[in-house]
């Protein structure tokens, strides 16, 4: 409930009073379609309609001119919450953003409220580097993340779309995601992982032990006795640096590669 607290009313509904807002119908506004937030859970939604029909709402929802009327950029869970509390006009600031404004503002305050999970977060990041051509290091600094936490995020969206939707709905975390990069048989490595309720180092013990068996089926003999310890060092230095790590060691020492 830490995000409906940041969002609760404190007061009426008096929205007229500040420079910049104004209110308008409710009716008037659309939600933008690349909205990086995709799911809203019903509950916490409901909580903050009853909020909202109590107190009002004085957290004005940023839009944009659209149309005949106004398309949301920051603030479609208030103006669903809204709607449910039978409000007649919401307040909301007037921004003239473009399409790329758009999609940062909105994935900026999704973050900053913590309101995205990891899938719809990394998907967001994907459409500003695919779409609008940024980088890893321009978002970073976009969003105060470091660059090895967007590669790590945008590395999920390599998993399968039924386990990427495990992690939506939140059957899976983000740390069973990742574990399960790369593993043989994602799908139903997935599947034993809800089924037996494991943890994610249980998960990550889980893909280690499935690896040894795809290798030697496969005839990579110079894999199939590799050290698990190493290979789990292998893939925390991995998901630290953002790349693919491998250990070598011998008799006078280790190199990185």
């Amino acid at each position: 409930m830490g995000d409906l607290a940041r969002e609760e009313p404190v007061g009426g509904a008096q929205t007229g009073t500040s420079p910049g807002i104004r209110s308008l119908p409710v009716g008037s506004l659309t939600p933008h379609p690349g909205q990086p937030r995709r799911h809203f859970e019903e509950s916490a939604l409901e909580e903050l309609a009853q909020s909202i029909a109590q107190r009002g709402l004085i957290q004005p929802i940023v839009v944009r001119p659209h149309g005949t009327g106004y398309q949301i950029v920051a603030g479609e869970r208030r103006w669903r919450a809204a709607q449910r509390a039978r409000l007649h006009e919401v307040p909301v600031i007037v921004r003239d953003f473009d399409d790329t404004q758009t999609l940062e503002v909105a994935l900026v305050e999704n973050i900053q409220r913590q309101d995205l999970n990891a899938i719809e977060e990394a998907e967001a990041y994907q459409r500003l580097i695919a779409d609008f051509g940024h980088t890893q290091d321009a978002l970073g600094k976009l969003v105060h993340k470091s660059r090895s936490h967007i590669a790590n995020l945008l590395r999920l969206l390599e998993l399968p779309r039924q386990v990427q939707e495990r992690v939506l709905h939140g059957t899976l975390t983000m740390g069973h995601a990742r574990a399960l990069i790369g593993a043989p048989d994602v799908e139903a490595l997935a599947d034993k992982v809800v089924d037996r309720g494991l943890s994610v180092r249980d998960t990550e013990k889980l893909v280690r032990a499935s690896k040894p068996a795809q290798r030697e089926s496969e005839g990579r003999g110079d894999g199939a006795g590799r050290d698990p310890d190493l290979a789990a060092l292998e893939h925390q230095l991995g998901d630290l640096l953002g790349l693919g790590v491998r250990v070598n060691y011998g008799p006078k020492g280790g190199t990185l590669t």
